[in-house]
């Protein structure tokens, strides 16, 4: 993998849970089966991947810290802490790499709470929408934002 550029995925509370918490809304799939469904797409894109998922908005305000040295660029679904986690914000906004925000539903043809994003002002991208395939979307547009950086 030396050489490949580095996509750390993130996801946020409650993520842990797909596949069987509102399925209506988010699917049936699970957590793995969307690491698995990244993990190809990676494999496709020439990608090494990251992908991990906490409850505890700490965790990942930790993780996003050590990537700041060790990753080329960010594909989150902060869930919840999207409309809430300033710190979160502030943690992505000292990566200074490109983002990319998913979220699994149309967050806004939902609740009024949830049409506003801390993320979304520091991302690269936003995809809203298309279901877990949202993140082979980001992992894509990634590869493309990292391609077209100029390597020195």
């Amino acid at each position: 993998m030396m050489g490949m550029p580095s996509v750390l995925v993130l996801n946020g509370p409650n993520l842990n849970l797909l596949g069987t918490r509102e399925p209506a809304v988010y699917g049936y799939e699970t957590l793995d089966d969307v690491a698995g469904r990244c993990r190809e797409a990676a494999a496709r894109l020439g990608l090494a991947l990251d992908f991990r998922q906490s409850n505890a908005e700490h965790q990942l305000i930790d993780w996003l810290h050590e990537a700041r040295t060790q990753v080329d660029g960010i594909v989150i679904n902060p869930a919840a802490l999207t409309h809430t986690s300033v710190a979160l914000a502030d943690a992505l906004s000292a990566i200074a790499k490109p983002v990319i925000e998913v979220h699994i539903s149309n967050v806004h043809k939902r609740e009024a709470f949830r049409h506003h994003s801390f993320v979304s002002p520091i991302a690269s991208g936003i995809i809203v929408g298309c279901g877990t395939q949202g993140y082979v979307l980001a992992l894509e547009r990634m590869a493309v934002l990292l391609a077209n950086e100029v390597v020195s």
